[in-house]
C-alpha cells in the first residue's frame, strides 16, 4: 500500500497591524518661528496625511491642524531682565511639556528656534529615545563655533537656513542640512518697488531713507538717536528726502517716539519724518536707502535688493565681556555681507556708528545710483542661492529621520 503524503497546509500570512499615525511635537517661539511651523506642518502633512502634531505653536500653526497645548507667546520673553522674571515660569513650562511629551511618545520633536528654551527640551527628549531636530540654527558661525557640540548633544539633526552652517556642524560629527530660507521662497526675485510705493503713500519722484532701529527697547534706545542725527544731516544735503521709520509694535514705537521728543534735531526732522505701523517688507522695497540695525533684518533688506548701511552698538558693558571673552569670532557682521564672503554693504559698528558717518554712508548710496544698481545682481545671486523650498526641504529631512529610526 503506498505511503500516504500528507500535505503542509500553507502557512498563514503573518497579521498586518496598522501602524498608529505619526506623532509630530512641535515647540514654536515667538511669531517667527510659528510662521516656519505652519510652513512645516503644510509640508509634513503632504507626506504623512493623517501625521497628529501638538506641542508649543501660534495661530499660523494653528491653521496647519496643530494642537497647541501651549501658545507661542508664552516663549516669547526678550532681554535678560526679562527672561529672569519669567523664568520660573519657563521651567515650569519645560517640565509640564517633558512629562506630556514623554507620555505622548511622539515620533519625532522638532524645535523651532528659540535655542534657550528648546535645546534643553531636546536633550532631554532624547535622552528618552526619542528623536529630535533643531530648525533654525544658532549664529554658530559667528559666535562660539563650539556651541555646536551641544546642539549636537540635543538634536539628532539640524537643519539650517545658510550654506555656510552645515561644514561648521560637520567640523564636529554633527548632522546638520541646508534647506533653504523662507524668507527667500517668500519675497519675489524682483521686489515692484513702484508698487510699494503707491501702497505706502510716498511721493515717486523723491527719495526714500528707511530707518529700522531695531525692534527692541534697547535696540531703539542706543541707536535711534545716532540714526535721526544721520537721517538730518542726509536731509540737509538732499531737502526732498522722505524719512520712514517703521515700528514693529506699541512698545517699539514707544520708544522710538521718546527718542524722537528728546531729539535736538527733532524739529529739523518733523516735516520729513514718518512713523508707520509695522509693514517694513514694503518699505524696504520702496526705499532708496535703508539704515538699519545688524540682524534678520539685513537679510529682508537683501531680498528686497536696496542699498543699506549697517549699524549696531552693544551696551558698553556687554561689548568689553564680548571682545574681552573673544566670543565674536567674525569680521564681518550683516547677513548680506557674510553671505557674500566681502563686504559688500557698509558696516558701522560700535564706536563706528556715529551721526556723521552714517549720513555719509547714505549720502554715498543717494549720490551713487551705478554704485546702487551694481548690488542688484549680487542681491539677486544670494537670493537664488537661499531660495530652496524652505518648508518642503525640512519636511522631507524630518521624514528621512524618522523613517531611517522607525521605518
Amino acid at each position: 500500500m503506498p505511503r500516504s503524503h500528507s500535505v503542509s497546509a500553507p502557512a498563514a500570512a503573518p497579521v498586518r497591524v496598522n501602524p498608529r499615525a505619526r506623532r509630530i511635537a512641535v515647540v514654536a517661539g515667538e511669531a517667527s518661528g510659528d510662521i516656519l511651523g505652519g510652513g512645516l506642518i503644510e509640508a509634513l502633512r503632504e507626506r504623512w496625511p493623517d501625521a497628529e502634531f501638538a506641542g508649543v505653536g501660534g495661530d499660523r500653526m494653528r491653521e496647519a491642524g496643530f494642537d497647541a497645548w501651549f501658545d507661542a507667546d508664552e516663549l516669547a520673553v526678550m532681554g535678560l531682565t526679562e527672561v529672569l522674571r519669567h523664568l520660573p515660569r519657563l521651567l515650569r513650562l519645560r517640565r509640564e511639556l517633558i512629562a506630556r511629551l514623554v507620555d505622548w511618545q511622539p515620533d519625532v520633536f522638532v524645535g523651532i528656534d528659540a535655542p534657550d528654551f528648546n535645546l534643553e527640551l531636546e536633550r532631554r527628549l532624547k535622552l528618552r529615545g526619542i528623536a529630535t531636530v533643531h530648525y533654525v540654527s544658532p549664529s554658530v558661525w559667528a559666535w562660539r563655533e563650539k556651541r555646536a557640540q551641544k546642539i549636537g548633544r540635543s538634536a539628532d539633526r539640524v537643519l539650517c537656513l545658510f550654506p555656510m552652517e552645515p561644514p561648521i556642524y560637520a567640523r564636529h560629527g554633527i548632522d546638520a542640512q541646508f534647506v533653504g530660507h523662507p524668507l527667500a521662497d517668500a519675497m519675489p526675485l524682483e521686489p515692484d518697488r513702484a508698487a510699494a510705493r503707491v501702497d505706502l503713500g510716498l511721493d515717486g519722484a523723491r527719495p526714500v531713507l528707511a530707518l529700522l532701529p531695531g525692534s527692541r527697547v534697547g535696540e531703539i534706545e542706543r541707536l535711534a538717536p545716532d540714526f535721526l542725527g544721520a537721517a538730518a544731516r542726509v536731509l540737509a544735503a538732499e531737502p526732498g528726502l522722505q524719512v520712514v521709520a517703521p515700528m514693529a509694535n506699541a512698545r517699539a514705537a514707544a520708544a522710538f517716539d521718546r527718542v524722537v521728543r528728546a531729539h535736538p534735531d527733532a524739529a529739523t526732522l518733523a516735516p520729513a519724518l514718518r512713523v508707520i505701523d509695522g509693514r517694513a517688507r514694503p518699505l524696504m522695497i520702496a526705499s532708496d536707502v535703508i539704515l538699519l540695525a545688524s540682524g534678520t533684518a539685513t537679510l529682508e533688506a537683501m531680498l528686497a535688493k536696496r542699498p543699506m548701511v549697517v549699524a549696531y552698538r552693544l551696551a558698553p558693558t556687554t561689548y568689553r565681556l564680548v571682545k574681552g571673552l573673544g566670543l565674536l569670532k567674525v569680521d564681518r557682521y550683516s547677513l548680506p555681507n557674510v553671505l557674500a564672503g566681502e563686504s559688500l554693504v557698509p558696516e558701522l559698528m560700535q564706536d563706528a556708528c556715529t551721526p556723521d558717518a552714517l549720513a555719509g554712508a547714505v549720502l554715498a548710496w543717494l549720490h551713487d545710483p551705478d554704485a546702487a544698481q551694481r548690488l542688484h545682481p549680487r542681491f539677486l545671486d544670494l537670493h537664488r542661492s537661499l531660495k530652496r523650498d524652505a518648508s518642503a526641504r525640512a519636511a522631507d529631512a524630518v521624514v528621512d529621520l524618522v523613517e531611517s529610526r522607525h521605518g
